[in-house]
């Protein structure tokens, strides 16, 4: 892999840190504000949702921009971003430091993702792109249990102040070791862009990614509650916990990306199918502790072994249907990323404040990934149909 390469897997990991270490933050935050748990987990939402829209929009507006200096001005948005949560007196302060942090997030993956693919022969673009993630999965195997320390230490300001450290670093390998001219493709017009949202291939795709992933989100937003509450740990073993889920993920996105290499629809169906089924066991298993942590386990290896083939499967399609908005839809394959983080939040938000409470998040999620599967199922059905049709036009 392409030095490159590895400076983007840095950004993603600082990225990645400030995105996921609210979730073990949780209840410290909820204390210390003295807000509900519900509302803590708005938090994880507002972010989501700032990517979710901060990503098409903001992508098309820095389409012109060269590839190096654009990623060099997110990752100063991006420290901006959290030096401000650092020093937030309070929740509203807070959330509008969460989205501008979000904003750079949107567009980092979006460009990423293509920049990534463009750097290596065309077999090995899943895997390039699982590279790239791969920092997100590092840093929630250090980032965010580290994070979570430091936040019941200090106080989760300064776990916001070190993450803006983070980035600080994340702008010099960025600086360092990107080429000054990077591959990009062809500004989109505005046509293009909504022609993308026209496209029921896409729209399909973009489903599969917001229910896949947003199915994990309604437990993992809430993980830390429910290991302290239900499988009865205490606050310093969740960050162990942490660790271990994060390990998992980390194997399960490398394993994902290679499954994802040639044929990403069939290893999407078998990913989402096992993802349900682990979730509607952790609502058996969540009460005891060794059970717990296998089936967590399990879960977090298949959370984001779904996310090369997901944001390959999106590349792949856009290049067939929409060739002149490809970077656009990319970012909105972020965007659904994302909408399924948030709506899977405020879904477990939902839950644990209804009478179903906390132990019902695993088998809520499982529902959403299911409708994932069902997505996949119909969207590979299309693609042999295409296959079939081709051959006869030609």
């Amino acid at each position: 892999m392409p030095l490159a390469l590895f400076a983007l897997t840095i950004a993603a990991y600082a990225i990645g840190t400030t995105e996921f270490v609210i979730v073990g933050l949780l209840p410290t935050v909820a204390r210390d504000l003295g807000i509900t748990l519900p509302m803590a987990g708005l938090i994880v939402s507002i972010y989501a949702l700032g990517v979710t829209f901060g990503a098409p929009i903001l992508t098309a507006l820095t389409g012109r921009i060269g590839r190096k200096p654009l990623l060099l001005g997110l990752m100063a948005l991006f420290i901006v971003g959290n030096g401000l949560a650092a020093v937030s007196p309070g929740y509203g302060l807070l959330l509008v430091a969460r989205v501008l942090s979000a904003f750079a997030h949107g567009v980092f993956f979006s460009v990423g993702a293509t920049i990534a693919a463009g750097l290596v022969p065309e077999n090995r673009r899943a895997s390039a792109i699982s590279m790239m993630f791969m920092g997100l999965t590092v840093a929630i195997v250090t980032g965010v249990p580290l994070g979570t320390l430091i936040g019941q230490t200090f106080g989760w300001r300064a776990t916001f102040l070190a993450v803006a450290g983070l980035g600080f670093i994340a702008l010099a390998a960025i600086a360092l070791l990107l080429p000054a001219h990077l591959p990009s493709s062809p500004p989109a017009r505005i046509l293009d862009q909504v022609k993308v949202l026209g496209s029921g291939r896409l729209l399909l795709v973009f489903g599969m990614t917001a229910l896949g992933y947003g199915g994990t989100f309604v437990t993992f937003t809430y993980l830390a509650p429910l290991l302290e509450e239900i499988t009865g740990l205490s606050a310093s073993a969740v960050s162990l916990v942490l660790v271990l889920y994060g390990l998992a993920i980390a194997a399960g996105n490398l394993a994902g990306g290679r499954l994802a290499n040639r044929h990403p629809v069939k290893a999407l169906a078998v990913l989402f199918a096992a993802q349900a089924l682990v979730l509607l066991l952790l609502t058996f298993t969540a009460s005891a502790t060794i059970p717990a942590l296998v089936t967590l386990t399990a879960l977090g290896f298949l959370s984001f072994a779904t996310v090369p083939g997901l944001q390959l499967y999106v590349v792949e399609l856009a290049r067939q249907h929409r060739p002149a908005a490809v970077d656009v839809a990319s970012a909105l394959n972020i965007a659904a990323f994302n909408l399924g983080i948030a709506a899977g939040a405020w879904i477990g938000g939902l839950t644990v404040a209804s009478a179903l409470g906390l132990g019902a998040t695993p088998w809520v999620g499982a529902l959403m990934v299911l409708g994932a599967l069902g997505l996949t199922v119909i969207s590979a059905s299309l693609d042999g149909r295409e296959k079939t049709l081709k051959p006869a036009c030609a």
